[in-house]
């Protein structure tokens, strides 16, 4: 547990914004982006994937392959294209470093998925004008507002 930082979110996103984000979006980039089939940061980036978005898996460990039908990135800043969310699976003392390439490359949104909380982050990103997504896994919020 060293690795996560235990609090909770400063401010919280409604569903029904989470989904309005979601719906403006073609283009994820999903940090933390797992080979293993069985992971939720593996599993939730194809469900998206399967429901007409384009994934851009980052992850430093598999860069250069493919997954997903794509070429995986090391880092957020090595992607040219535009992206509209940046969703992260990495522990919360990650996020900070994730949000500055976020909004390097002129990212719309962060997604921190279920269980990840990093509030200083959070309102670095608000403050340069993303909108901000806390504790909240992308493929409930698309199951349960998005896909009606």
């Amino acid at each position: 547990m060293d690795d996560q930082i235990c609090e909770l979110p400063a401010f919280r996103t409604s569903d029904e914004e989470a989904a309005k984000i979601l719906h403006g979006a073609h283009t994820i980039a999903v940090v933390g982006c797992s080979t293993n089939p069985d992971k939720p940061s593996h599993f939730v980036p194809k469900y998206l994937q399967d429901r007409g978005y384009r994934i851009l898996p980052v992850n430093p460990s598999a860069a250069g392959q493919r997954l997903l039908d794509e070429r995986v990135y090391a880092s957020v800043k090595e992607i040219s294209m535009p992206v509209e969310i940046v969703d992260i699976f990495r522990p919360p003392k990650d996020v900070p470093a994730i949000v500055e390439e976020a909004i390097a490359i002129g990212a719309k949104a962060i997604w921190m998925q279920e269980g990840i909380v990093n509030n200083e982050a959070a309102q670095r990103a608000k403050a340069a004008g993303l909108q901000v997504v806390m504790d909240k896994c992308m493929m409930k919020v698309h199951r349960a507002l998005v896909s009606r």
